[in-house]
């Protein structure tokens, strides 16, 4: 009789561990999800991606719509940059001279060295704005010319930033 005794005893104790066990196993899930989901939609989106021989190290964007980009260039030959812009849709509309002066010279910039710029975003044919945390998708269009064969190139990196 003892002997059945022990023996209830034990399978109401794991009984008692497995329904529990369940229990937290489950409520961790819960908390683990419920977690990740708040930190994922907390993260700032940020991401600037150009295409082989361009990055961007640096970029931030004003309320205003004023970007501040800092462009690494590791094309194998020294480039002038002409004109660079920043809207809404992948295309050429709204391009600003680097080089007020000499337009069609622009800016020198040698392998593996970086330039800075501001340049104004446009959404919808107008200056993009935005409260701050809001967030500008687009893309940015850089004019350029080779040094030595003086081709005339354009290349397109999509941008998304928030607002600060």
């Amino acid at each position: 009789m003892a002997a059945i005794e022990g023996s209830k005893k034990a399978q109401s104790a794991m009984e008692y561990l497995m329904t529990y066990g369940w229990a937290i196993l489950i409520i961790s899930l819960a908390i683990v999800i419920v977690f990740e989901l708040i930190n994922v939609n907390s993260l700032p989106v940020q991401q600037c991606i150009m295409p082989a021989g361009f990055s961007c190290i640096n970029y931030f964007m004003l309320q205003n719509g004023l970007l501040s980009i800092n462009i690494l260039q590791t094309t194998q030959y020294p480039i002038n940059i002409t004109a660079i812009g920043c809207t809404t849709v992948a295309g050429v509309s709204n391009m600003q001279a680097t080089n007020i002066a000499k337009p069609a010279l622009g800016v020198a910039v040698p392998i593996s060295s970086n330039y800075s710029m501001n340049v104004q975003c446009f959404a919808n044919g107008t200056v993009a704005t935005g409260n701050p945390g809001s967030i500008f998708s687009g893309w940015v269009a850089i004019n350029y010319t080779q040094a030595y064969t003086n081709i005339p190139q354009t290349v397109f990196g999509k941008l998304t930033t928030k607002y600060t």
